[in-house]
């Protein structure tokens, strides 16, 4: 239990890091727009809802340079592979890569509303100071004219008494990217339901490609400087402690106080994204490179159930076990990948994938190998990426679970572990590999002895958690998952309730495979 514990611990220690860094910047930057002098007379047409869009848009860069991190695949590939020597801990938290790009994309949301509020306000009272006649000091800023002799004075966006919210939201650079940007948003968000990632794959993969529009968006997102402050020379000469109560007689030559002098804030998302742009990028292009090389099907078999298993061979390709490719068929579409767990074991001379119908795509593939006298479709390949399974000969016992097609991730490492025990590989760890190894190419059951293998019904978790603590009292227990939610729940409770709260002694460690 005290090894969970300190994995627990450590992912809740990143996720408040990741909060606090998000609170940080979200005062910071609401403080600057809230009491800094620049925006003194920016907050007399404003009001707070300047300092509310400027720190949501902080937070929004921010978030925006993080999301692309976690779907860097070859960049955890090789972290995971040079942190083989790190604690399980530290390696553990490579595993919650798409759940922390869930999270981000959450606060991202988050974010985004809360700017789009805040701009709302901000363009009402933009056009009701225009408006007004009443002489206060935000109807004069609003006056200001862009052709100032004494330079770029204007603060208020919306010059004329005709111009409306919707003119200047769709004619301005901010505005009109800032629409673009909160469509696709909505576009990417509403398409990655668990229920039309599961049932409509082809939906939630093309829409969700659409995030390099919403990159660009805000990339330029900030060309314009519609929010713009009091310049620096301005303040020293007219500071608005000093100058604002005598507004009136700003246009008087001979008082000291004149018309302060504005200047837009610089673009800023760009900096931010700029860095996780460009490590993207050449992440897509190693992935490019990689799926144009040959790919040559050697087999071809159709199971029940309408199942198909392709084996193949690509030059130069190494995989792990529990690890998974991408894999595109032209034929079909250019431009869907869909993920596949490798079922063959790292000792074969081939690699292989079990595929079975779960949507169109995957039908659309069998039907094409199914069609006898029809050429073999050609198929590209991408990875193979490494996933938590990699760890499973780092523990002394393993405990593997799969539902349904979650089989497959186990079809490679009980093979693997036949091959092993037939090489007498003194570097396995685990122990438990000789019962089943052993028994692995029998014919017959191995705990009936007869022809028809024994299938078992759901298994009695307590029960089956209480059994190898009681049987490994003092060993690492890795639990690994590939199956749903709710059991998922179950196996983490389990693995929590039955580690010893001393280091010494049993130690369940739970793994969940994330595609």
């Amino acid at each position: 239990m005290a090894n969970c514990l300190l994995n627990h611990w450590l992912s809740v220690l990143v996720l408040v890091m990741w909060l606090g860094l998000n609170v940080f910047l979200f005062v910071n930057a609401f403080l600057s727009y809230e009491k800094g002098d620049k925006y003194y007379y920016t907050r007399e047409i404003l009001g707070s809802a300047l300092a509310w869009a400027r720190a949501s848009a902080r937070c929004l860069n921010f978030n925006s340079m993080l999301i692309l991190f976690p779907m860097c695949r070859n960049l955890l590939s090789f972290l995971r592979g040079t942190c083989s020597f790190c604690r399980r801990t530290l390696r553990k938290q490579l595993d919650h890569n798409l759940t922390f790009h869930k999270l981000v994309a959450y606060m991202i949301c988050l974010h985004t509303a809360i700017h789009i509020v805040a701009h709302l306000f901000n363009f009402e009272r933009y056009d009701r100071s225009r408006q007004s006649t009443d002489g206060s000091l935000a109807s004069v800023l609003s006056s200001l004219s862009h052709q100032e002799k004494e330079g770029d004075s204007w603060l208020n966006p919306m010059q004329t008494t005709n111009m409306t919210v919707i003119y200047m939201t769709l004619t301005s650079i901010p505005g009109f990217t800032g629409v673009i940007i909160t469509i696709v948003l909505v576009l990417m968000v509403t398409s990655s339901m668990e229920f039309i990632r599961r049932s409509y794959f082809e939906v939630f993969w093309y829409t969700h490609h659409i995030f390099i529009i919403y990159f660009i968006g805000l990339g330029i997102h900030g060309i314009g400087g519609i929010v713009r402050g009091q310049t620096e020379e301005s303040i020293k000469e007219n500071h608005p402690y000093r100058c604002a109560e005598f507004f009136e007689k700003w246009d008087d030559h001979d008082f000291h106080c004149k018309s302060p002098q504005f200047e837009g804030n610089s673009a800023e998302s760009w900096k931010w994204i700029l860095a996780p742009g460009v490590l993207y990028f050449f992440e897509r292009i190693l992935r490019l490179y990689r799926s144009q090389q040959q790919v040559m099907i050697t087999k071809v078999v159709m199971h029940p159930s309408k199942v198909l298993e392709l084996q193949m061979i690509k030059r130069g390709f190494s995989m792990e076990v529990g690890q998974y490719i991408f894999v595109n068929c032209p034929s079909i579409s250019y431009l869907e990948w869909h993920p596949f767990t490798l079922t063959s074991a790292p000792e074969e001379d081939f690699f292989s994938i079990h595929v079975r119908a779960a949507g169109d795509w995957t039908e659309n593939l069998i039907k094409a190998f199914e069609q006898q006298n029809s050429p073999i479709p050609k198929i590209e390949v991408d990875g193979p990426f490494g996933t938590a399974s990699e760890d499973v000969f780092q523990y002394e016992v393993a405990m593997l679970i799969g539902a349904g097609i979650g089989v497959t991730p186990f079809a490679s490492i009980l093979k693997s572990i036949w091959y092993k025990f037939q090489h007498a590989d003194h570097n396995l760890k685990t122990q438990t590999a000789g019962h089943a190894a052993l028994n692995f190419d029998k014919a017959t059951d191995i705990l009936t002895g007869l022809k028809h293998k024994t299938f078992f019904g759901r298994p009695m978790w307590d029960k089956e958690f209480s059994t190898i603590a009681t049987i490994h009292p003092k060993s690492v227990v890795g639990v690994f998952l590939c199956g749903p939610q709710a059991l998922e729940k179950c196996l983490r409770k389990c693995c929590h309730q039955y580690s010893s709260l001393d280091p010494r002694k049993t130690q369940f460690y739970f793994n969940k495979e994330n595609f």
